[in-house]
């Protein structure tokens, strides 16, 4: 079998492709060249980009094979999410890559403003001493106002606190315990403006962030404030500070992201009291290095075929390891209800029952989801656009746990109801240190089968012979039968058999079978990966 290929199309650090491994076909190009991106990608199984590389609506349609965009950084301004997700692509980045990064270069722009660094190089390199009008302040007992305390706002109020400064904050997500272990004093917006000597911002950009430190917010500032951007370029109003600075009301300002990259050279460039980068928050070895080594382990899992709970455009999280093992049993038994059904879906309850009852089990329910469309659409189906398939196509879903459960550990159920009011219910489990899957449940029918590649279950009026019929016929279609398990309905007379074989069953041959014990309901599940 070919191995997967994977399109590297930006420079990235040997670790990332290490951390690839063996297993893929790699590949380069030039992302930037947009000719060459479109023809590269055509064929591939995965992309890694940095910013340079525009994969929006038209690259990812010219990507029949693409199953995974992954962005060794931060934002994600230059993939189009809602594109990739209805072609069924994940998008992953490198969120937590930078973080040590960017609160460093948090900090120097905040040391470089309170002693006018950027000022006495520039002048002492054209050959002027200015010491005496270069004085600057201490940040000892200086009140550092943090806007956003998340990842990054958290490891500068650390860093800063080692300077003995006071730490004000203002985050409408914050719970005052978390702020309190960070030594930070939350409070609103206006009362942080009041009260700050540096106001540092580490915010996303969305709408309600953008222009966030504009002309109102300067109205409010303390006299001689500072400004320190290292978040998203837009979020503090560029015109806006620069004439805050020449009324004297803001006394300085570190940038390093802005509205328009590369920036066109406005009044903020020339200003002694601007110290200007070229949005380099995450420009260190390091952080290039860890957002490669993030992208490139998620790379592999999702051509696994496994989850990756961090991909942007998948609902999930961190998996518990109990749960893990039951997301291939949960798509398989989607398949099987699929199966089973035998027509349109238009709702499924996903149950889980035992131990793992009390964890965050959604995964299951998405990867069930996604089992329920993998057989019956063209397109291929994905953890990504197995919700909006449902969505389209009137599926409606619920999820249903209890810890209450006597036959096993845990059993995982999918039940469906189709167009004409018909339900079918599947169940199963993952037992043993292999993990192995079972069918423990069809309709009612307690049982306890491998869940394998190839089943064939029928139900009929229970009476002597049944079985030996079932395998004249199978033998004379040269099918091997692989496991069995017989289950009754004591009080209805019934009976269901399932059958693990060795090859797929033909609609010819299943009818030939059903006929030859006057079957009721019969069907053929096919497991088997393509």
């Amino acid at each position: 079998m070919s191995k997967p290929v994977v399109l590297i199309a930006e420079n990235l650090s040997p670790a990332t492709i290490e951390a690839l491994g063996p297993d893929f076909e790699t590949r380069s190009c030039n992302g930037a060249d947009r000719a060459e991106l479109l023809s590269a990608i055509a064929d591939v199984d995965a992309i890694l980009i940095r910013s340079a590389t525009q994969v929006d609506a038209e690259a990812i349609e010219a990507a029949k094979k693409l199953k995974i965009v992954a962005r060794a950084g931060v934002g994600l301004d230059n993939v189009d999410v809602n594109a990739a997700t209805k072609a069924g692509v994940m998008v992953v980045n490198a969120p937590t890559s930078n973080v040590i990064s960017a609160a460093e270069l948090t900090m120097a722009h905040i040391l470089g403003s309170a002693r006018n660094y950027g000022e006495g190089n520039a002048t002492l390199k054209a050959g002027e001493w200015k010491r005496s009008k270069l004085s600057g302040v201490e940040l000892y007992e200086k009140t550092l106002g943090i806007i956003g305390l998340g990842r990054i706002g958290g490891l500068v109020a650390e860093r800063a606190k080692a300077f003995g400064m006071r730490l004000v904050g203002y985050d409408p997500y914050i719970s005052q315990t978390r702020a309190a272990q960070m030594g930070v004093e939350v409070m609103s917006l206006d009362e942080l403006y009041a009260q700050a000597d540096f106001i540092t911002v580490h915010m996303p950009k969305t709408p309600e962030t953008l222009g966030m430190l504009g002309a109102e917010a300067f109205t409010k500032v303390k006299k001689g404030v500072r400004i320190i951007n290292v978040a998203r370029g837009g979020i503090v109003d560029e015109d806006a500070l620069a004439k805050a600075i020449e009324d004297g009301v803001v006394g300085g300002a570190g940038i390093d992201v802005w509205s328009q990259e590369p920036p066109e050279h406005g009044p903020l460039m020339d200003m002694p009291t601007v110290n200007v980068t070229p949005h380099l928050g995450a420009s260190t070895a390091e952080a290039q290095e860890k957002a490669g080594v993030a992208v490139a382990k998620s790379v592999r899992l999702a051509l696994a075929g496994d989850l990756v709970p961090d991909a942007v455009n998948v609902s999930g999280g961190a998996i518990h390891e109990d749960v893990r093992p039951g997301i291939p049993l949960a798509e398989r038994l989607g398949r099987a209800a699929t199966a089973l059904a035998g027509e349109p879906i238009t709702h499924m309850r996903f149950e889980v029952r035992g131990e793992i009852a009390d964890l965050d089990v959604s995964v299951l329910q998405l990867s069930a989801l996604k089992g329920l469309f993998k057989d019956v659409v063209s397109t291929p189906v994905s953890y990504v656009n197995a919700p909006i398939l449902a969505e389209e196509r009137g599926v409606t879903t619920e999820l249903v746990t209890d810890r209450y459960l006597e036959s096993f550990r845990n059993q995982t159920s999918v039940v469906v109801t189709t167009a004409s009011g018909k339900q079918v219910r599947v169940s199963g489990t993952v037992t043993g240190p292999k993990l192995v899957q079972k069918l423990t449940e069809v309709d009612g029918y307690e049982l306890e089968i491998e869940l394998t590649d190839h089943l064939i279950v029928f139900e009929y009026q229970d009476r002597a012979g049944i079985i030996g019929q079932l395998g004249q016929a199978l033998g004379r279609n040269d099918i091997n039968i692989a496991g069995m398990q017989v289950s009754r309905k004591s009080d209805e007379g019934a009976a269901l058999s399932v059958m693990a074989v060795d090859s797929e069953v033909t609609d010819e041959v299943l009818n030939t079978l059903a006929g030859a014990v006057d079957a009721t309901r019969f069907s053929a599940v096919n497991l088997a990966e393509d």
